[in-house]
């Protein structure tokens, strides 16, 4: 199944897209695309769904992050031998983990917010996984028993407050919409290998990114065990995995995201995404600190 949510941003309601491509509305048959939604208990039941009779969404739809209410972000860094290359930096040996806040997600086309002062800011086209039950101390052998599916992640990022800047990689990371996620969330049981999905970004028409999870150092299966030894990992928990080579800091000389700049990205699997970035205004700011989302 690929389930979406649409709607305005912060009044997102759950559906799927059908095998012909038509957006459906599951607001009636759960409330969200969320941690209890994606049991494999539920997951079951939508499956078994008569989904021509779920009401049609206009094409045009705008859709949200495919997953909502989500606990925690925890994302994998250098995940592949030659993105670890192109920034100079040693293969680890172990997963590197790091955390976006939560108020990076977005919709998978939504624009991106150039931050005050930002002068380095790349992109990272991502598999990400979804955790569907709770895992704590879990196996290799079992962890893919825990993943309700899969999804596209633009792990946006700003490189100075990542790597200048003292502290951890989480403040180059978390800006406000830095987490693009969809179109959709993939089911497992549709992907039938998550160490052979494609990956691609271009940025203004031009290819930037081209890869295949098959070169992960740490595979889907490892990810999810190693983390489960160190935190509970809790049900719509939205792991990225890492990038392939081609990111800005990679090229030579470097190459960072200018308002207007256009990123499209994609899978096979996973679907595409297209965000354009724009720049932060007072105005913004100014709807965030009253409890309300910022026109974008």
């Amino acid at each position: 199944m690929r389930l979406v949510r649409f709607g305005p941003r912060g009044s997102e309601k759950p559906g799927l897209v059908d095998t012909q491509g038509t957006l459906r509305d599951l607001s009636s048959v759960v409330s969200d695309i969320h941690g209890p939604t994606l049991s494999p208990e539920s997951l079951a039941r939508l499956r078994a769904l008569d989904t021509s009779s779920l009401p049609a969404m206009p094409a045009d739809t705008r859709l949200g992050p495919c997953v909502g209410q989500v606990p925690n972000v925890v994302c994998i860094g250098l995940n592949y031998s030659d993105h670890a290359a192109e920034t100079n930096t040693p293969i680890p040996t172990q997963p590197i983990v790091f955390n976006k806040h939560t108020s990076a997600l977005a919709g998978p086309n939504d624009p991106v917010v150039v931050a005050p002062g930002s002068g380095k800011l790349d992109w990272e086209v991502e598999l990400a996984i979804v955790i569907g039950r709770p895992a704590w101390h879990v196996s290799e052998a079992e962890a893919l028993q825990y993943v309700a599916g899969y999804c596209l992640c633009n792990d946006v990022s700003e490189r100075a407050w990542q790597i200048e800047m003292e502290g951890q990689w989480t403040k180059g990371k978390s800006y406000l919409g830095y987490a693009p996620i969809g179109p959709w969330l993939l089911t497992a049981d549709e992907v039938p290998d998550p160490q052979n999905i494609d990956l691609w970004l271009d940025v203004n028409g031009t290819r930037r990114q081209t890869g295949n999870t098959r070169t992960q150092i740490f595979g889907v299966a490892t990810i999810v065990s190693y983390l489960s030894r160190f935190m509970a990992l809790r049900p719509g928990d939205v792991i990225p995995t890492g990038t392939p080579p081609g990111v800005g800091l990679g090229q030579k000389p470097p190459v960072f995201l200018k308002e207007g700049d256009v990123m499209t990205l994609g899978s096979d699997l996973l679907g595409t995404q297209r965000q354009q970035t724009i720049a932060y205004s007072d105005a913004m700011g100014a709807a965030w600190r009253a409890g309300q989302l910022p026109a974008l």
